[in-house]
Parts: C-alpha cells; structure tokens; sequence
C-alpha cells in the first residue's frame, strides 16, 4: 500500500490495447515508428521509478540536519543537506525523493 497523499503511476493500457510507458508514449496505429514493434510486443518495465520511491517508509534519524547522497558512489548524486527543524517536518531528498524525519525523544 502506498503512503498517503501518494500517487500510483503504474502501467496503463491505450484504448488500442498498447501499455503506455512511464513518459507516456503510445502510438498511433497509422504512425511509422510502430514499424520497430512488427511481430513483437512492446516491452515495458512496469516498476516505474515513481512508485518504488513512493514505497519506501520515511526514515527516522536522530539529528535536525541530514546528509543525502543517494548511495554514494558512481551510483549515487551529489550530496544534499536536508533541514529537519520542525516537529512534523518530513524532509525529501530533491535528487532521489528520500524522505526523512527527525526521531524526538
């Protein structure tokens, strides 16, 4: 189930019966780009990045401010500083939409 507030971006169908991709490309029949799908279907990954973000649960951290680097690495993004002032403030993470909020005890 998907935290509240959340929106689900999962796979849809075109009227014509095409699984529309996360960008929401779908074609046409007449439209000359259906030539690379000729007797084959058309794959999509249907764990849009969206919806797997949205399932993670809101980390609880000790301290006011938090360091996001999205894993590190090559794999990761550059390093965010996130504020956590504020009592019911959840911090995200702009880059890879981490959430985090200050534990108080």
């Amino acid at each position: 189930s998907l935290p509240r507030g959340a929106r689900c971006f999962g796979v849809r169908t075109s009227p014509s019966g095409e699984k529309v991709t996360h960008t929401g490309q779908v074609y046409e029949d007449e439209d000359y780009r259906k030539v690379r799908f000729v007797g084959r279907q058309k794959e999509v990954n249907e764990n849009f990045a969206i919806d797997l973000i949205a399932e993670q649960p809101v980390s609880e951290v000790g301290s006011r401010v938090i360091s996001c680097d999205g894993g590190g690495g090559a794999l990761g993004h550059p390093r965010v500083y996130i504020n956590l002032d504020k009592e019911t403030k959840t911090g995200t993470c702009g880059y890879c939409g981490l959430q985090f909020r200050q534990h108080h005890h």
